[in-house]
């Protein structure tokens, strides 16, 4: 069964973003590292990953899928088979964005939104 199990948020101060989040809201820091162009601070409620994104420059090509700013970025859920789900969301309107064999495989809905299939454990969800 598929489940959202990620939420990526933009952020301009990872630092400030931080401290707010675990202080207001006890979120928990799990680790942090540099993906690409941006660094990336996975955090959680004990549930759900959640992430806080600090691009290198606005001008990175993944930094403007969701636009420019601080926003959500993207949300993830987790499936079974990446490579049917990936066949489904293009079958109904949607656009693979990752390139193959990525672990989130990013993909804009027809709507719009800007979300990933990733394979159950990829966020250690419970």
């Amino acid at each position: 069964m598929s489940r959202i199990v990620h939420l990526a948020v933009k952020v301009d101060d990872l630092e400030e973003a931080t401290r707010f989040y675990t202080e207001v809201f006890g979120f928990t820091e799990v680790k942090t590292g540099r993906n690409r162009q941006h660094i990336s601070r996975h955090m959680t409620d004990g549930h759900i990953d959640f992430t806080l994104m600090k691009y290198d420059s606005e001008d990175a090509h993944e930094a403007q899928l969701a636009g420019a700013g601080p926003r959500l970025h993207h949300w993830g859920v987790t499936v079974d088979d990446q490579d049917a789900a990936a066949e489904r969301i293009k079958q109904y309107g949607g656009e693979i964005l990752s390139a193959e064999g990525e672990g989130a495989l990013k993909f804009r809905a027809p709507d719009g939104t800007i979300a990933e299939v990733v394979k159950p454990g990829r966020y250690n969800e419970k």
